[in-house]
């Protein structure tokens, strides 16, 4: 006879400690990228760089982890914790993406030409603070389940979005006359930095998601924000 699993204590299950673990560590992985990159921008320091690349490599890895664990783990788990489980694989593939996006932006800045004119400079690191500060909200929302973290990350990440359209503003007609390559690239590292914000966001949407214990696809982010 099949038996439904059930549990008699609110205690989780091993693999949703070890994964919900793994998730922990890749929110401060990524939140370590934000802070190095900062470093980068402002100090030109070659170990800041380093830094963001391992970052990338460690999420990457934390990735593959979860990807081999995931499939055997979620055969052993209640059907709430399976939503949990499936949270986790959410969350790693937006943390390995932000990874991805910070290690492109750092290499961005590393191919440029000439210094970064010091208006970019700035914006790129009120952007990349901003991502940082929505990093360690994402981890304190998925750590405590707490939606109000969250919301925080969901009304940030329109600063990223303005940050971004000053530096498409500024550079975008000298692209169209007589642009130099390090305007194009300056113009994919803030796109870099707004992508990886849109990523934050939805790590914030999965949080709600697992607080409320519903979907939120068809919910708008100014009623969430509101709410």
């Amino acid at each position: 006879m099949k038996r439904s699993r059930t549990r008699k204590n609110d205690s989780a299950s091993p693999s949703i400690k070890g994964l919900s673990g793994m998730i922990s560590r890749a929110c401060l992985i990524a939140k370590d990228a934000a802070f190095n990159i900062q470093d980068y921008i402002e100090n030109s320091s070659s170990l800041a760089l380093v830094a963001v690349k391992q970052c990338e490599k460690e999420l990457d890895e934390i990735e593959r982890e979860v990807d081999q664990l995931l499939p055997a783990a979620i055969t052993e788990v209640t059907e709430p914790e399976a939503r949990q489980l499936l949270a986790c694989l959410k969350f790693i593939t937006d943390l390995e993406r932000i990874g991805d996006l910070l290690s492109s932006a750092a290499h961005g800045v590393h191919q440029l030409t000439s210094a970064l004119p010091r208006q970019d400079a700035a914006l790129f690191l009120e952007m990349s603070r901003t991502l940082e500060k929505m990093l360690e909200a994402v981890h304190r929302g998925f750590v405590n389940r707490d939606e109000v973290a969250a919301k925080l990350v969901l009304r940030s990440d329109s600063e990223i979005d303005r940050a971004c359209h000053q530096v498409f503003r500024h550079h975008f007609a000298v692209v169209g006359t007589n642009g130099t390559s390090d305007s194009g690239r300056i113009l994919l590292i803030a796109q870099a930095f707004e992508r990886a914000g849109d990523h934050a966001k939805n790590l914030a949407e999965e949080i709600i998601h697992l607080v409320r214990g519903r979907s939120l696809r068809h919910t708008s982010r100014a009623r969430l924000k509101s709410d």
